[in-house]
């Protein structure tokens, strides 16, 4: 009796632990946070009873991102998406008006190019390789909802940049680089051989309509031809399309009027890099009333006449009015940067006009609706969704969840909206509400990333303090996971790794992002606290704000992020002894300063920030928001481009530091990285530096390279910066 009773009371004292070993959650590792699902596009119907979705995910064999398209069919009962394609290269889902057609953008092989894979005919194999020399190009398909496969229906060379429907779904206005006759190319390789001609040999686009019916029937009577003879074509034009406009610049974001009767679209330059503001504005062309007339091309008519970067263009409900947003720039006067604003041009007077403008953050994104526009906009930490019926009107917020909404799309004839939202503790799914009135009754439609969701990731609150000229500045602290941000003062203090974002127009706050960027939930369920500043440069935080990184691109907010370090010490919350330091982009830029400023560093984690700024102005393909951030070009201003570059105060630097950079970057030259290594070996300073062959800024070829670089840099912050004590 004494055994029985020992064992059961045993057995009794047991139960709680057994039960919170059920109930404890797995930890977020390296390889579940890099197998992440993020969300490219989201496309709702015309009748709000499906949506398409693009993923983008890695693909660890073929050493690529996959980019898939999903369809989420509205039935009333609990479905999963399928899935529509499966190439692994396809993009920008749109559907047709009338719901009957999804297009997209796709690089995949054709039906004749995977054929030939299996054939050893010689020219056949030359052929191929020929084309996997110059790269696919993306050309436009389309696919059923109710399901089949998909067909291409534009052909050639040139990549299609931009496409839209007409709005009674018969044609496909599309826009390629100018393309070339068969002799052209010939006389062109002739001449030039291998030689690049910057500059002089660029050309702009064209601007085709296509009728849709008359492009599937030639698909049907007489599939693509053998890649073989590709080059034997006497012209890169797809077959039945018909030139309407041509531009001496590239042609993006190409719209169609709810009427039917013009087009809009933003030029931009050809290379792609922001140098002359001209270079990118918004265009209107006015359509014939029938093919019949539309013999000649269309002189594109101009818009807007500003010193801005316009983009996230759509016609408004009214036909006369296209609205955008503005990356970089100012639409009023002289070059300034401005946080993303909301405004419309009208396309007969040209007048621009901002929507709300009191609204003190950004318009990350937004919808055009039935009776306004819906907004994801941006307060300090926050992203809500709000709606507006009039310029005039103050953007109003709408009930919803605490968080980050993304990408929302509106149902044209439905009250339906689709949109992403993540928060710290919620990784990014696609939900759908009813309407605007439901938000907090939105459903999730995807669980891609439901193994995410299920481990124990970590919490999070907003953090402020003063700055030395009395501004009051913000950040985010992520604590590692087990820790309650509201009942901390019994873990403190904690090790802590300052994450400085990029941009710099940008801001941290309450999301949940799984990449080679953004990894603060990894760095915290490795046990380090993660202090998220959003310095002088951050969004939503006033225009003022934002303006206050210039003339000091990195002193300023350099300050910030020390003052806010030297809080977070005095406040007790973290350890004096263990802080480290990083970032990529312009969060490199300023890694790169704080190594200079201070020795209490224990290690730093930096990737694809610039040291000076003469080499990095002329390197750079955004040239002017670096002129504007220093005041000047480097000849006006050479003192500021000395003071204000790390170079020329590196030898104060003693933190052990990791270099990552894009062997092909162009936003931020490998050279800088180069230069700041040499300058750490020839001061002895512990150095590593790996360079990722063939990605650019963004590191969006090979997931292995993103994978590899956080890797290492949570080794380099755990061996030099001291390995956290497990919680």
């Amino acid at each position: 009796m004494k055994t029985s009773k020992c064992i059961c009371l045993l057995t009794l004292s047991l139960i709680p632990t057994l039960f919170a070993l059920a109930q404890a959650k797995p930890k977020l590792t390296l390889d579940k946070f890099f197998n992440s699902v993020s969300f490219s596009q989201v496309a709702i119907s015309p009748d709000g009873n499906s949506v398409v979705i693009g993923t983008e995910r890695a693909d660890w064999d073929e050493k690529i991102f996959r980019d898939d398209l999903w369809l989420y069919r509205d039935n009333g009962k609990s479905s999963s998406p399928i899935q529509l394609t499966q190439s692994g290269h396809d993009t920008e889902p749109k559907w047709s008006p009338d719901g009957r057609w999804i297009a997209f953008l796709s690089e995949r092989k054709s039906p004749s190019e995977k054929d030939s894979d299996s054939d050893d005919d010689k020219a056949q194999d030359k052929a191929r390789r020929d084309k996997e020399d110059k790269g696919e190009v993306a050309q436009i398909y389309l696919i059923s909802p109710t399901g089949g496969e998909a067909i291409q229906i534009t052909t050639g060379e040139e990549e299609v940049h931009t496409y839209c429907w007409s709005v009674d779904s018969r044609t496909l206005y599309f826009a390629t680089r100018n393309p070339w006759t068969k002799q052209q190319k010939d006389d062109y390789r002739k001449q030039w051989k291998d030689v690049i001609q910057y500059r002089t040999a660029e050309r702009g686009d064209t601007i085709f309509a296509l009728d849709v019916a008359a492009a599937l029937a030639r698909n049907l009577a007489a599939p693509a031809k053998d890649s073989a003879k590709e080059d034997e074509k006497e012209s890169d034009l797809t077959p039945g399309a018909r030139a309407i406009a041509t531009s001496p610049l590239r042609v993006e974001g190409l719209t169609a009027s709810p009427d039917g009767s013009e087009l809009a679209f933003v030029s931009n330059a050809i290379n792609q890099r922001q140098e002359k503001y001209d270079d990118v504005e918004i265009y209107s062309v006015t359509l014939p009333s029938s093919p019949a007339t539309g013999s000649s091309m269309i002189q594109p008519r101009r818009l807007t006449h500003n010193q801005a970067a316009e983009g996230q263009i759509h016609w408004a409900n009214d036909n006369h009015h296209v609205f955008f947003t503005v990356e970089v720039g100012d639409v009023s006067g002289p070059y300034r940067d401005l946080q993303p604003h909301l405004y419309w041009v009208d396309s007969e007077s040209g007048v621009v006009e901002q929507w709300d403008k009191d609204f003190i953050g950004p318009v990350e994104h937004y919808a055009v609706a039935s009776d306004g526009i819906l907004a994801s906009a941006r307060i300090g930490t926050e992203v809500a969704m709000y709606s507006a019926a009039q310029p005039a009107q103050k953007l109003h917020k709408l009930d919803g969840w605490a968080g980050t909404y993304e990408n929302i799309y509106a149902a044209a004839y439905s009250p339906k909206v689709a949109f992403i939202y993540s928060s710290l503790q919620k990784p990014a799914e696609v939900y759908l509400a009813d309407s605007t009135d439901k938000l907090d009754q939105a459903r999730p439609i995807t669980s891609f990333n439901r193994e995410l969701a299920a481990c124990d990731l970590p919490q999070g609150k907003p953090y402020r303090w003063k700055a030395d000229d009395g501004t009051m500045v913000e950040g985010m602290l992520i604590y590692p996971p087990g820790i309650d941000p509201n009942n901390r003062h019994k873990t403190m203090p904690l090790p802590m790794f300052t994450f400085i974002h990029g941009g710099p127009a940008d801001a941290d706050g309450d999301h949940f992002e799984a990449d080679w960027y953004q990894w603060a939930a990894l760095a915290a369920t490795n046990g380090w606290l993660v202090f998220e500043p959003n310095y002088r440069g951050s969004t939503g935080y006033g225009d003022e704000f934002l303006m206050g990184i210039v003339p000091q691109i990195v002193s300023r907010p350099g300050k910030d992020i020390l003052e806010g370090v030297d809080a977070l010490v005095k406040d007790g919350i973290a350890d004096p002894e263990r802080l480290t330091v990083g970032g990529y982009s312009y969060g490199g830029y300023m890694t790169n300063w704080l190594i200079t400023q201070s020795t209490q560093w224990k290690a730093a984690v930096t990737g694809a920030g610039a040291v000076e700024h003469v080499g990095n102005w002329g390197n750079d393909d955004t040239t002017y928001d670096d002129a504007y951030f220093l005041g000047g070009r480097p000849w006006e201003v050479p003192k500021r481009y000395h003071d204000e570059a790390a170079i020329f105060q590196i030898e104060k630097v003693r933190t052990p530091t990791h270099m990552v950079a894009g062997a092909d970057d162009i936003r931020v030259a490998v050279l800088e990285d180069y230069l700041l290594e040499h300058a750490l070996y020839s001061l002895g300073v512990p150095n590593a530096l790996l360079i990722f062959p063939g990605e650019g800024h963004s590191l969006d070829k090979n997931p292995w390279h993103g994978k590899i670089k956080v890797r290492e840099e949570l080794k380099w912050l755990q061996k030099y910066g001291g390995v956290p004590t497990e919680k």
